[in-house]
């Protein structure tokens, strides 16, 4: 039976939208693209290595995939993400997208995205990792269906935009099962329920 992890960088008030880059996702007229840009070091890349290395699947909402593919497959830096993301099989959740899907190792669910996450779950063993895809976030945990967090939570107040944890979300305990503070003043930290 595989985990189904969710991986997410957040502003200390708990913004997640567009960490990345200025112009990942302005919806809702949010200016502060590429927040999480000035705290990437070393320390925070290899604990994100460290779960790549453990991920079996990934898991993406359309939005982040077709960002991601824009992105990823183009990166010949040697870093070591674009081998597991080329590789990795991805499941999209997307009511828009059709087959065949253009980044290779891509499989489009069918149905409703927290049913097709749990026949994952079922399936599948080790980790199945979502990157960014908040609003798949939000329906995952709302079906209890999140087995872990690992969260970078930045050390920036953003004031706006779209948070990880929205009002009238699900309830409950988390409890801290690892935790590294980069030098940047990241804190990394792993939450299982």
């Amino acid at each position: 039976m595989a985990r189904i992890v969710v991986v997410e960088s957040v502003s200390l008030d708990g913004v997640a939208q567009a960490p990345g880059r200025p112009d990942e996702d302005t919806r809702g007229g949010f200016g502060h693209g590429g927040w999480a840009g000035p705290y990437a070091d070393g320390t925070a890349m290899a604990k994100m290595g460290e779960g790549m290395a453990r991920t079996t699947a990934m898991l993406f909402g359309r939005r982040t995939y077709e960002d991601f593919f824009g992105y990823w497959p183009k990166q010949t830096d040697g870093n070591p993400f674009t081998p597991v993301l080329d590789n990795a099989t991805k499941h999209v959740a997307s009511r828009t997208l059709e087959e065949p899907l253009p980044w290779r190792n891509s499989v489009l669910l069918a149905g409703e995205a927290a049913d097709s996450a749990a026949v994952l779950k079922k399936e599948l063993d080790g980790d199945v990792v979502v990157l960014g895809s908040l609003e798949l976030v939000r329906t995952l945990a709302a079906a209890g269906l999140v087995d872990e967090y690992l969260l970078l939570i930045h050390p920036i107040l953003l004031g706006t935009g779209k948070r990880l944890f929205p009002d009238g979300g699900p309830s409950g305990g988390l409890r801290l099962v690892d935790s590294t503070t980069s030098t940047t003043g990241v804190v990394i930290a792993t939450y299982r329920p």
